[in-house]
């Protein structure tokens, strides 16, 4: 499982990863409380309007950040983000007006937007041996879990001894030294994209999506699973506090057992790909979500319920999400996994950005029930699209010809009669997805 920390490029990465995870996760429960300061009552909307900003930001900044960033050296690129999150988190404890946090939060999220993907495209070129990058996704997964438990537990801790305004100092320093960790990694070299138009450039990520079975079969995998951890993240506490009457060890209690199902299967995955396939395992997870929402509907609102189905919640979340990064790395050339990881970036959050919502309003309008109901259908309409896009025998060496290449075209050169076989990814000659004997245009 830790057999990628032995790699010193993969661990320095991990590692500076890890402390700036840490440190968002406090500014996250500082900037709550900072909204409560200048709000009071109204703090709920000011967050509320934070966190649209920053889904809007992920959705939105990622395609625009990738084509901009494209031909500049990637660690550079990765250093000066870190940099720049930064200087904007030491400027949060200064703002007097609401506006204000929204126009920070903003350019936070916006370089979240473009560093994340970033940094997601470089581990493939540091982890080349495939297995060893599975765990490194399961690392990055248990990473992500293990901040959700750990960062209100240190902030906690951190509340009892300094202001919370002094948090927004400590997530800066973790973002400087997570730059100074990137700064002393000698990246390899990268296959690097051809000169394009900057529209091409945006858009050459999501047009990779939509022409290739596997990618449109995650993206359905994402809406389906978003399903179920909407209705964990926005509906926790209501369940608990609001319905039960229970107080707030208990909703740690029960987020907890969302992160260790989620975790758990992180653990399991790499495994499991020793004996059946990705899109088996992220079907098997949208399954067990529609699953869990389907009980939901009709389970007595209890504790014992929720300690039953956040776990099985978190599961689907880790099967579906997890081995997102290996069906990427096969679904692009190198030169393109940038575009493709900030596509997949931006088309993920929409998929949050829809079902937040969803869960929020459905609840509070209609009840808790309703919700249940209304995010398993989404899941399950999720599911489906999923399987028909994502066909269980999709066959990626196929024998097709090319309408717009000359005869003598170097790609061309085992060819015979016009049509050729080798393994098809969507690139600058293969623009569509060809079926057996059928034609492929330009991208």
């Amino acid at each position: 499982m830790f057999e990628p920390l032995r790699d010193w490029r993969y661990r320095r990465l991990f590692s500076a990863q890890c402390i700036a995870l840490l440190g968002t996760g406090l500014t996250t429960i500082a900037l709550a409380l900072l909204a409560f300061e200048l709000a009071e009552e109204r703090a709920g909307v000011v967050m509320g309007t934070a966190l649209a900003i920053k889904m809007g930001a992920y959705v939105v900044v990622a395609p625009l950040a990738q084509a901009f960033a494209e031909r500049l050296p990637r660690r550079m690129v990765l250093i000066l983000l870190e940099l720049l999150r930064g200087f904007v988190v030491l400027s949060l404890p200064f703002v007097t007006e609401i506006w204000q946090i929204y126009v920070l939060i903003f350019a936070l999220q916006s370089a979240s937007a473009a560093f994340t993907p970033a940094l997601q495209a470089t581990i493939p070129g540091v982890l080349r041996d495939e297995k060893l990058y599975v765990k490194g996704l399961s690392l990055t997964r248990l990473a992500h879990d293990l901040e959700n438990l750990m960062s209100p537990l240190l902030a906690a801790y951190l509340l009892t001894l300094v202001s919370f305004n002094l948090l927004f100092l400590g997530t800066a320093l973790a973002l400087f030294a997570s730059a100074v960790i990137i700064a002393t990694i000698t990246l390899p070299r990268f296959e690097r994209a051809p000169e394009r138009a900057f529209a091409t450039r945006v858009l050459r990520g999501a047009r990779i999506f939509l022409n290739t079975p596997s990618l449109k079969g995650l993206t359905a995998i994402h809406f389906a699973i978003a399903a179920g951890g909407s209705m964990v993240a926005v509906n926790t506490v209501v369940f608990v506090q609001g319905s039960l009457g229970l107080g707030q060890r208990d909703v740690a209690l029960v987020m907890a057992c969302f992160g260790a199902g989620s975790m758990a299967m992180a653990l399991l995955v790499p495994h499991l790909l020793n004996h059946v396939k990705d899109r088996t395992i992220m079907l098997a997870g949208c399954i067990v979500t529609v699953v869990a929402l389907s009980i939901g509907v009709v389970a007595p609102t209890s504790l014992s319920s929720l300690l039953l189905l956040w776990p099985l919640l978190g599961i689907g979340l880790g099967a579906g999400v997890t081995i997102a990064g290996r069906v990427l790395i096969h679904s692009a050339r190198e030169g393109d996994r940038p575009a493709i990881f900030a596509a997949h970036f931006s088309i993920a959050h929409a998929a949050w950005l829809v079902t937040y919502p969803v869960a929020g309003i459905v609840g509070a309008r209609f009840g808790l029930d309703a919700a249940f109901l209304i995010l398993a259908v989404l899941a399950a309409l999720g599911t489906l699209l999923a399987m028909y896009a994502w066909p269980a025998e999709l066959v990626r060496t196929v024998e097709h010809e090319h309408v717009d290449l000359s005869p003598d075209d170097p790609h061309l050169a085992d060819a015979h009669g016009g049509r050729h076989v080798h393994p098809i990814v969507i690139d600058d000659l293969h623009g569509t997805w060809p079926t057996a004997g059928g034609r492929v245009e330009r991208l």
